[in-house]
């Protein structure tokens, strides 16, 4: 299904970005029902005639999907033959077993026109020095997408990959990067390793930072606890992103900081209630995604367990596209703990406001009765008495309730936070 892929519509009018999506609709839908294993039995299974599904509102006679069917018969998702994918890529696996996507040739470009168009929506221009603080191996799509969506942007690149602050110290004070690409937590450590050495990280080069894999906002948009406790101390732009491996495709912020935005030539977005309704605008939703141009792997209306708000207005940059908030919670990761609701984002930000906490993971357990039960593993500050009281009562005063506490090393919280050599650090650890 090879297909022109344009370098954005974003700035096109509703109305022109809607009779484009739906065009692509359509080619996708006879491409699915044609190639692809999985679509075929749904289809048939479900009562669906693809061509009787022509406009976007047409999406909602389709059952939607979710990552179990992706889980339980991930090769029937492949729309080519084995001689074709050039490139298999594999999610995390925080929750659940990985699933692997294939990629062709098309789909590469594909990858790296998704990240050009988003480095270009953060700012990002052909003089600007980027470096990588993140993996490019273990089967990690978005190591790569950043790679060649910056080959295409001409910028220059610096793959340092992930930890290790005195080596990112190291080389922006050789290299003299402009921006960098990071988890925000790392680029707190960064923050605390430069205070401690004495380096002055407001005179280095960097001036921006691409922030991957965790919050930086509130539901308001306003910057959350670690996103202020980066600038307070680091004069850098930031700009969020949202992604994941199954949509090959990246919301991203521009320099407004009003949400990241839809790629519309790439990807239709869905936010859908409890019932696999569309929400009210405005309103919280769960993240349903449907592929544009993709071959390998393409998806149809696939709900991603993410909770967003979908903003719709005109951006100030001057973008029409759909734009989404942060990441207010995920499905699976709803916390029901002694009476509190919450979800592992709201108790992340509660954690990233505590001084006397160096780094943490929450872990989530079933107890014989079937409630939550909450686990902290937490590196602090010190092991003084005084320390510990103070923890335990911030976390009393903000959560209303106690959790269990476990005091960590360093040492120990690496190997919890990275087991296996894992790519990027578990936070949330779900037992139940």
């Amino acid at each position: 299904m090879a297909m022109t892929i344009s370098t954005s519509i974003a700035f096109e009018k509703e109305t022109a970005i809607k009779q484009f999506q739906e065009q692509r609709l359509q080619e996708l839908l006879q491409y699915l029902h044609t190639h692809s294993r999985f679509y075929q039995k749904w289809f048939y299974a479900q009562g669906v005639r693809v061509e009787e599904i022509k406009t976007l509102d047409d999406l909602q006679k389709i059952p939607p999907i979710e990552k179990e069917h992706l889980q339980s018969e991930n090769e029937h998702f492949f729309c080519v033959p084995a001689s074709q994918i050039v490139e298999y890529v594999a999610t995390s696996g925080t929750l659940g077993k990985p699933v692997t996507i294939a990629l062709t040739d098309n789909d590469l470009q594909r990858l790296a026109t998704n990240e050009y168009n988003s480095f270009v929506c953060a700012n990002g221009t052909v003089s600007d020095i980027y470096q990588l603080m993140l993996t490019l191996d273990r089967q990690f799509m978005a190591g790569m997408a950043y790679y060649t969506g910056l080959r295409k942007l001409g910028a220059g690149i610096v793959r340092v990959g992930p930890g290790v602050p005195s080596l990112q110290w190291e080389t922006i004070e050789r290299i003299k990067p402009t921006a960098i690409v990071a988890v925000p937590s790392f680029i707190v450590k960064l923050i605390q390793y430069a205070q401690e050495q004495g380096i002055d990280i407001n005179r280095s080069s960097v001036k921006k930072a691409i922030c991957i894999g965790e919050n930086i906002r509130d539901e308001d948009l306003s910057l959350n606890v670690l996103g202020k406790r980066i600038t307070d101390a680091w004069n850098i732009e930031l700009y969020s992103t949202y992604a994941s491996t199954e949509m090959q495709t990246a919301f991203t912020e521009c320099h407004a900081g009003k949400g990241g935005h839809l790629q519309p030539d790439l990807l239709i977005v869905e936010l859908l209630d409890d019932n696999n309704q569309p929400v009210i605008p405005g309103t919280p939703g769960e993240v349903t995604i449907t592929t544009l141009g993709v071959e390998g792997t393409p998806l149809l209306r696939y709900k991603t367990g993410d909770i967003c708000i979908a903003y719709t207005d005109t951006c100030s940059c001057g973008r029409h596209s759909l734009r989404l908030s942060p990441v207010l919670g995920r499905k699976k990761q709803m916390i029901k703990y002694k009476g509190t609701t919450l979800f592992a984002p709201a108790l992340f930000e509660i954690l990233n406001g505590m001084e006397n906490i160096k780094d943490y993971v929450a872990e989530v357990s079933a107890n014989e009765i079937g409630t939550d039960e909450v686990l902290l593993h937490v590196v602090p500050v010190n092991t003084t008495a005084e320390t510990a009281n103070k923890i335990r009562a911030y976390l009393q005063a903000r959560l209303r309730v106690s959790p269990q506490i476990k005091y960590l090393t360093p040492e120990e919280m690496q190997k919890l936070q990275f087991p296996d050599g894992g790519r990027k650090p578990i936070k949330f650890i779900d037992k139940r």
